[in-house]
């Protein structure tokens, strides 16, 4: 059993904003649930709207934590104890995966990688800490950065956690739903052929 967790906050307001590409590719990857007699449902007792299915033969529990952001490692945990992984207990796993935007890559790059640093993104701090563990799989998904962005904002001093709240721009959405098919395919290698062959395409 495995979880695919997207962070991302929930609310219609943040439906489309960078911060919530992990959502985003959660929700492309549960499209192919029809037929299954599934859908998105939110459990209290994990705090997440989540998707059970099955894909060549693996069960797998997809997750959109509803606790916002800052919080996501409270739902994880919830999740790896009830499930028994050994995430739960601070141990290596790849039983669990991460998805979420990543200002240190250019926009539509994606990276795969076990463990490491949250290096900034409060999401991904929250669940190391709740766990005892950065030994989780994440898919790092490029959403540009503010030195990247600011010569067409016209202003250098834009914060980051406003840049993460913002919408894509129109000139900026063909490249994401590109990476967001690419982070789906990303998905399927690392569930298929394992991690190091999904590295070695995507690294």
């Amino acid at each position: 059993m495995k979880l695919i967790v997207g962070l991302g906050n929930p609310g219609e307001k943040y439906t489309k904003v960078r911060h919530n590409l992990g959502f985003m590719v959660v929700e492309e990857l549960g499209k192919r649930v029809k037929g299954q007699g599934e859908s998105w449902k939110y459990e209290e007792k994990f705090k997440s709207e989540i998707l059970d299915f099955t894909l060549n033969a693996s069960r797998l529990t997809l997750v959109k934590p509803q606790t916002y952001m800052n919080n996501s490692g409270i739902a994880v945990k919830l999740l790896t104890t009830y499930y028994k992984l050994p995430a739960s207990r601070g141990e290596s796993t790849t039983d669990l995966i991460v998805i979420h935007d990543d200002l240190d890559l250019p926009l539509g790059k994606i990276k795969v990688r076990l463990g490491g640093a949250a290096a900034g993104h409060h999401g991904v701090e929250s669940i190391i800490n709740s766990l005892g563990t950065d030994k989780f799989i994440r898919v790092r998904l490029g959403i540009g950065n503010l030195r990247t962005q600011s010569s067409e904002h016209k202003h250098a001093h834009v914060d980051t956690n406003k840049f993460v709240l913002e919408p894509f721009r129109h000139s900026e959405k063909s490249k994401v739903k590109h990476m967001i098919k690419q982070a789906v395919k990303a998905l399927d290698i690392l569930l298929e052929q394992g991690l190091e062959k999904a590295q070695n395409q995507f690294n």
